[in-house]
């Protein structure tokens, strides 16, 4: 899938500059493409510098967490909710854990971090699977799950913002959060649907029902601010709650006499291994996107869904954020280089921009997550779990521009 994408971004731009050459007759659009290649390679590299140091730091001070106990600790506190939610897991199972954690990585927005440990959870759910090829219950919720991706801290999005040289990178917390906790309901919703999951259980309800009236009163209490107290509320907690998070690993490691420096340093090499892998997808995205844009192919393409919008009397200024939501469910490296490209293109700090950063921090990229997670354990009945992904996905996709227009608009 993802070699018809990039290869077909590509054929595109040609297409595209053909036309406006022969058709058009600018013959600068071939210059223009390939210094668009460079500027993108160069791009991607000046991401990767800001990217080493998040992914290390953060899969350090994860790897403090694991070994002071906060990780199992969460599994446990959320063992009688998955006994419910999946009934063919067992109690105290290894998958439990790994679910846990991988949920807690998403949570932080490492989702490269994530991965690795979602894979792993895959695995182990696929040891209690009697098919081979197709897909169990507790896999389709653990992938949809994962692919709504509910993200309580996006540090990946902060980074890149901050990258692009954003005033308050933590600007966008509120909004994520609140589109993010949109995409995982309607995600848990469609397949408790399908699988006729009792979400109205004592023991379920307990779980999810305080959880839903603290968010519910959070936002009602939100509708009552000013577009600058929103703002200004939402930088006060991404940074106060960033480094709570730091305090808290700590001071739990220090506690149960973890070496908190040596293994902050185990799990950093961890993290400096998984971001020295990245750089390749980066370029190879970043370049096809910039040749695409280059082209003038998006823009067509936008300007047809601009065209549409404002037929039905819409504002059209999210229409430029839409490039991020369009690639979203096909690639996450595509899905970041458009956000990238949409800050270079419009400013970090433009409507655009900061929608886009709020769509990507909605949820997880469907067709990616599917291949690898199930292509990991060979599956290939998916069942309902494509439709409820991308479902999940649309719901977040929407609940950000709503949300980016009533933080930014």
């Amino acid at each position: 899938m993802l070699n018809g994408l990039w290869l077909g971004f590509f054929l595109t731009a040609a297409l595209a500059a053909l036309g406006r050459w022969l058709v058009g007759g600018d013959a600068t659009v071939f210059a223009t493409l390939v210094e668009s290649l460079f500027a993108m390679a160069r791009l991607s590299v000046e991401v990767m510098v800001l990217l080493f140091g998040t992914l290390t730091l953060w899969l350090g001070f994860l790897r403090i967490a694991e070994a002071a106990g906060i990780v199992d600790l969460l599994a446990r506190l959320l063992g009688p909710l998955f006994r419910r939610l999946m009934p063919e897991v067992p109690a105290g199972h290894p998958a439990l854990g790994l679910i846990t954690l991988n949920f807690a990585a998403n949570a932080l927005g490492l989702d490269n971090a994530a991965t690795p440990i979602g894979l792993k959870a895959m695995r182990e759910l696929q040891t209690l699977n009697p098919s081979t090829t197709t897909a169990s219950n507790a896999q389709i919720l653990f992938l949809v799950l994962n692919a709504s991706s509910l993200t309580l801290l996006p540090v990946t999005i902060f980074m890149y913002r901050a990258q692009q040289g954003a005033a308050d990178p933590t600007l966008v917390f509120l909004p994520i959060l609140l589109a993010t906790s949109a995409s995982t309901l309607v995600g848990l919703v469609s397949v408790a649907f399908m699988q006729r999951l009792r979400l109205w259980d004592p023991v379920v309800l307990a779980y999810l029902l305080p959880g839903a009236l603290l968010l519910g009163g959070f936002m009602a209490m939100l509708a009552t601010l000013s577009s600058a107290a929103l703002a200004s509320l939402s930088s006060l907690l991404g940074n106060l709650t960033l480094f709570g998070l730091i305090v808290v690993f700590l001071l739990a490691g220090a506690l149960r006499r973890v070496k908190v420096y040596e293994c902050f340093i185990e799990g950093a090499k961890e993290g400096f291994d998984v971001a020295k892998n990245l750089l390749p997808y980066l370029v190879a995205m970043l370049c096809a996107i910039g040749a695409l844009r280059a082209s003038g192919a998006l823009d067509m393409a936008l300007e047809g869904i601009r065209w549409g919008v404002a037929r039905t009397g819409w504002d059209t200024r999210f229409v430029d954020s839409l490039p991020t939501a369009l690639v979203k469910p096909f690639s996450g490296s595509a899905a970041r280089a458009m956000l990238l490209e949409t800050m270079k293109t419009h400013g970090v700090d433009s409507f655009a921009g900061r929608v886009a950063a709020i769509i990507q921090g909605s949820t997880e990229t469907t067709f990616y997550v599917l291949a690898v997670y199930f292509g990991a354990v060979g599956i290939q009945r998916a069942r309902h779990a494509v439709g409820c992904a991308l479902l999940a996905e649309l719901a977040g996709v929407i609940a950000a521009i709503a949300v980016g227009y009533w933080f930014f608009g």
